[in-house]
């Protein structure tokens, strides 16, 4: 009789204990900040819309323990799903985003502006979520731009009316190298510090204060 009530004992204090440690990671997770931008991306109709959505995620346990990132647009009726395998991460100063920048409507309509919710959920079926609101310009303010190179003079032309531009750097592969900062609308590649083994660029032009950008497709620059 002892002996069964000391096993007794210990079955008890071991489910206690994981009750206990369930409780500590099952803390919610939370949407520290968020970002938004318009991207207009060159397709058979230039402009194509789709959303850059990013968020700085807060959870105990860990970037590991999130499962899921939702876009709602209640008004609209519309929702996107980000799992973790689906969502691409990355590092800024010390600290994780998590997102995408290909929101998109599945036939390639116009998407919904105003006000829009996420919502993240952790492995253990907790949720966080805050509201954004997004109002880019119904119609691009610029022309979509365009971007030339002619290799036989290594010279590229850019015709945009953009504030900014960028070269988005990639090898033979395709595997992305770096984004490199052009200045001038018209030169030398050799004159800009494009990172090693740079074989195909795209142009990337950007309104930051309307968190609007274009996107162009790859152009070779061998």
């Amino acid at each position: 009789m002892q002996e069964k009530r000391s096993l007794l004992a210990c079955a008890v204090s071991l489910a206690l204990g994981a009750l206990v440690l369930a409780g500590c990671s099952q803390s919610a997770p939370e949407i520290v900040f968020g970002t938004m931008g318009l991207v207009y991306y060159e397709s058979p109709r230039l402009g194509e819309e789709r959303f850059s959505f990013f968020i700085l995620p807060k959870d105990e346990d860990g970037v590991e323990d999130l499962s899921d990132l939702y876009l709602y647009h209640d008004l609209a009726g519309l929702s996107w799903r980000l799992s973790a395998g689906d969502w691409v991460a990355y590092e800024s100063e010390g600290q994780t985003w998590i997102g995408s920048r290909s929101i998109a409507m599945l036939d390639g309509e116009t998407l919904p502006r105003g006000q829009f919710r996420a919502v993240l959920v952790d492995k253990g079926g907790e949720r966080g979520e805050r509201l954004f609101a997004f109002d880019a310009p119904d119609e691009p303010r610029y022309p979509f731009p365009s971007l030339r190179y002619t290799a036989e003079t290594r010279r590229y032309r850019i015709e945009s009316q953009y504030p900014r531009h960028y070269f988005i750097c990639y090898d033979d592969a395709g595997n992305y190298l770096g984004t490199e900062p052009v200045a001038a609308l018209e030169g030398s590649t050799g004159d800009l510090n494009l990172p090693s083994g740079t074989r195909l660029a795209a142009l990337w032009a950007e309104d930051p204060e309307r968190s609007v950008s274009a996107l162009t497709n790859l152009v070779s620059l061998r």
